[in-house]
């Protein structure tokens, strides 16, 4: 009875390693085997292709399932150019340098001879019109006491026939004298243009009425002006 089950329990394990599908209902005493079904196995079971080959190593062979260790290296980072900075405008030109100035050249100035002096205005009054009638009389041959008598006559104040001296009587003395006044020394006089310079008869040797400088009679003594 046991050699029956144990032949059963056999046919069991090769029916299902082969793909056959038994019937649950197998009795547990010896009976006759299920018939198979129409249908053929699902599959076949290729076991050959389940088994590798046979490997052979010597005893002193050491077999290690250790994964090698696997050196990584991080992929490189590029990095972004950066931007180079703006290149400074370049500076303007310095402005060239002024050439030197060339030294001036020297001028001679030729001077004219020296113009005669224009009246200087009168005092006003009668020493305006004696000076004006001085003036007109330039150029006549006469004394210098005839040229004053006429301008004294002019301005409204007639005398005779006098001496240079005797005209200190017929004005006020002035310190400071004016166009017009008369201009009184020892043996001259004539009447002041301004400007120093005096309009005087009488002169040069040859009694010419002319203007000259007042210098030429202080040149030889003290003058006295007399303003009529």
């Amino acid at each position: 009875m046991s050699s029956i089950n144990t032949f059963a329990r056999h046919a069991a394990v090769l029916a299902a390693a082969s793909g056959l599908v038994l019937t649950s209902g197998m009795a547990a005493n010896a009976a006759p085997a299920p018939a198979q079904r129409d249908s053929a196995p699902a599959a076949k079971v290729d076991v050959k292709s389940l088994v590798s080959a046979p490997v052979n190593a010597d005893s002193s062979v050491k077999i290690s399932f250790d994964r090698p260790a696997v050196a990584t290296v991080a992929a490189p980072v590029i990095e972004k150019p950066v931007a180079a900075a703006p290149a400074p405008a370049p500076a303007p030109a310095a402005a060239p340098a002024a050439a030197p100035a060339a030294a001036p050249k020297a001028t001679i100035k030729v001077q004219s001879a020296p113009a005669e002096p224009a009246a200087a205005p009168a005092a006003g009054g009668r020493n305006a019109i004696m000076l004006s009638a001085a003036y007109s009389q330039v150029g006549i041959t006469q004394d210098c006491t005839a040229m004053v008598e006429k301008a004294l006559g002019a301005a409204g104040k007639p005398v005779g026939d006098i001496g240079p001296r005797a005209f200190l009587g017929l004005g006020t003395v002035v310190a400071s004298p004016k166009p017009g006044d008369m201009v009184v020394q020892s043996g001259h006089v004539g009447i002041y243009a301004g400007n120093g310079q005096v309009v005087s008869g009488g002169m040069n040797g040859s009694n010419q009425t002319m203007v000259h400088p007042l210098s030429w009679l202080t040149a030889t003594g003290g003058v006295t002006f007399v303003r009529a």
